[in-house]
């Protein structure tokens, strides 16, 4: 179980770094298309990392070490 929780916490780190690149390309790039494209690309790591976020809370609940 050691190493589902580590690959976990993984990979909820990876979604927390791709919002960060996401918010800092979103402050340099202009024009409608370019910015609907990372607001698209930013709701979709936002909600890979709500759904690893829910799956830690049930590891947490069910008592992980």
């Amino acid at each position: 179980m050691p190493d589902t929780v580590d690959n976990l916490e993984d990979r909820i780190a990876m979604a927390r770094r791709n919002i960060e690149d996401l918010t800092a390309q979103a402050t340099g790039v202009s024009g409608a298309a370019a910015e609907e494209s990372i607001a698209a690309r930013l709701g979709d790591q936002q909600d890979v990392l709500n759904a690893l976020l829910r799956q830690q809370e049930g590891l947490d609940r069910n008592g992980r070490a």
